[in-house]
């Protein structure tokens, strides 16, 4: 093919924040097909505080290593096939990268329902949403009546959490930055309160939102965040451990709860940690569940859309300092 192929390579592991200048942009060519491989065309590029996770080290997937197209979620399209179980024009859901066009294994690539909006496939049907499902579903066991709190309840898992949360009869409480976030929780997304983490009361706060104590906290965050629902947990109480967003930029060593293990045996709570990906042979009745909730106007997918691959840098670092509501993603046109 003559066609160029538009890449972001990762080079180097920043200390502290992330900042635009340890990716490179670079044009390669188009990769030719052989058996079993597949080309596609990136057409939604997911942007993720999992990203810089991958930088720092190995965990449930291999780390990002200096000189490696920077890795990323996307929605794409099928253009030539070495394998016939996949044509041209095939929408898929694949590891593509922050890149155009991406020669990958068939083995690597999941068909997705191309009537479904892209952005959505990226959003609410694919990752984040499932996230959100499964960590209250089968990590928090969430039931009517629980007082669920969610932290990073602004972004992509957690204002889809604590719609689900809703709609399974829990009384919801978000812990977002800012009191535009918050407010835009209760007013827009249905939270029942909504508490700002960067406010002077804050630990006092969420205590009055929460009289009855919580009984399920689904974490995005880890930190002081953390240490302030522990304080409130009932007992016998569930905490979803997510993320830890508010250790990823930081240099030197992480704020870690004094109240750990202690309040784990006190109180008899249970504290997971869970990769969506492992619950993946459940995803039919998942994607079918949210879309009832979707068409009963009882789901709202929340979507933070910018156009362009060449926003990708600049996107993400506004993504890891708090800039968005609901879930990033880039159109790649």
């Amino acid at each position: 093919m003559s066609l160029k192929n538009r890449q972001w390579v990762f080079l180097r592991n920043p200390e502290g924040a992330v900042t635009p200048e340890i990716f490179e942009r670079r044009e390669d060519a188009v990769p030719e097909v052989s058996a079993n491989n597949i080309l596609v065309r990136n057409r939604v590029l997911s942007l993720d505080p999992a990203n810089r996770m991958w930088m720092r080290g190995p965990t449930y997937r291999q780390q990002i290593m200096p000189g490696d197209i920077m890795h990323g979620f996307t929605i794409s399209e099928v253009i030539e096939s070495g394998d016939a179980d996949f044509k041209p024009g095939d929408i898929v859901e694949t590891m593509g990268g922050w890149q155009d066009y991406a020669l990958l294994p068939s083995s690597e690539l999941t068909k997705r329902d191309p009537t479904i909006p892209l952005e959505q496939l990226s959003g609410i049907y694919g990752i984040t949403g499932l996230t959100a499902y499964f960590g209250l579903k089968d990590i928090g066991a969430v039931k009517a009546g629980d007082t669920v709190v969610i932290s990073a309840a602004a972004g992509a898992v957690g204002s889809s959490a604590g719609q689900i949360a809703t709609n399974l009869g829990a009384r919801v409480v978000g812990i977002a930055g800012g009191a535009d976030k918050c407010a835009w929780l209760t007013d827009e997304l249905g939270f029942d309160k909504a508490v700002d983490y960067k406010a002077d009361d804050f630990r006092a706060a969420l205590k009055s939102a929460c009289p009855d104590g919580i009984d399920v906290y689904f974490d995005n965050v880890g930190g002081q965040v953390l240490d302030a629902a522990l304080r409130l947990m009932n007992q016998k109480g569930c905490i979803v451990c997510c993320g830890a967003v508010s250790t990823y930029d930081i240099e030197g060593k992480p704020f870690v709860s004094p109240l750990l293990p202690g309040v784990l045996v006190a109180k008899r709570l249970r504290m997971e940690g869970f990769i969506v990906l492992d619950h993946m042979h459940n995803r039919g009745d998942a994607e079918a569940q949210i879309k009832a909730w979707i068409d009963a106007d009882t789901l709202t997918p929340v979507m933070d859309l910018n156009n362009g691959l060449e926003r990708a840098p600049d996107t993400l670092i506004r993504l890891l300092a708090g800039g968005n509501r609901g879930k990033v993603a880039l159109i790649l046109d």
